[in-house]
């Protein structure tokens, strides 16, 4: 194993720019991610480790792959690249998997996040999909990176294990309409119907952004509209209460 001590180390300057910049990430196809839990997901599904950066002492698991970088520094020097203020022994590069939409969606149940710029969001969306059977999770414009730091911690390993694709709408529609697969949203028009009384087995959800809701575009694209039941005396939900609510009855409720 390698051992760097240089703040200035070409590899410790590249991890900085990976984790401050989306850019860097997607010209790279790296994301960072951080910990014995994410690196044992990353390991159990397959992802495609490129460069691990050990706490000097720590003791690497069995089945990194052969061909991945393994680098150990002190632990001033991973607290000062690292992504959080308390590192977790390891911080590695992990290949980006393809995020484009594939041209025939697989499955049956998805969610669609239109605009949600909070990555904690984004991440606990993304696990919950996982968790309660969709199969996979759709981003159009305006959402937060899926493969920020924060976005990748918060999934709790989902990452590696749900599919994450980044389309526009007018990309989707198609792929949705080929598949037999009527988009909703969660969101208040007159054909608003109790989210309990429409099947969500077979269909795409929409979840709009924490501040304005599903976007006009996007709305009117929609078939119809779903209200999530509760005290009047409560106006809504936040995103990743109200995502998650849809994601349990296209699992468990219809």
């Amino acid at each position: 194993m390698e051992t760097i001590t240089s703040r200035t180390n070409p590899l410790i300057t590249r991890i900085r720019k990976l984790t401050a910049s989306r850019k860097a990430r997607r010209e790279a196809g790296l994301m960072v991610c951080e910990g014995p839990k994410m690196l044992a997901e990353a390991l159990r599904w397959g992802a495609g480790l490129d460069t691990l950066l050990w706490a000097e002492g720590a003791v690497p698991p069995a089945g990194i792959p052969a061909e991945a970088r393994q680098v150990a520094v002190p632990a001033d020097l991973l607290r000062s690249v690292a992504p959080t203020q308390t590192p977790q022994q390891v911080l590695f590069l992990c290949a980006l998997p393809d995020r484009a939409l594939p041209e025939e969606l697989p499955g049956s149940r998805y969610l669609v996040l239109d605009g949600l710029q909070d990555p904690g969001n984004v991440g606990t969306l993304w696990r919950t999909a996982d968790a309660f059977g969709a199969d996979g999770l759709i981003l159009l414009p305006g959402c937060a990176d899926p493969w920020g730091p924060k976005t990748l911690r918060a999934t709790m390993g989902a990452c590696f294990r749900l599919p994450v694709w980044e389309g526009t709408l007018e990309a989707l529609l198609p792929r949705l309409e080929k598949a037999a697969l009527p988009l909703y949203a969660t969101a208040l028009r007159e054909d608003t119907e109790d989210i309990r009384a429409v099947p969500l087995t077979r269909a795409a959800v929409v979840i709009g952004s924490e501040g304005q809701g599903v976007s006009p575009p996007v709305l009117a694209a929609c078939e119809k509209t779903l209200k999530i039941p509760m005290r009047e005396r409560c106006e809504s939900l936040n995103a990743a209460a109200a995502g998650t609510v849809v994601l349990w009855q296209m699992g468990w409720g219809t």
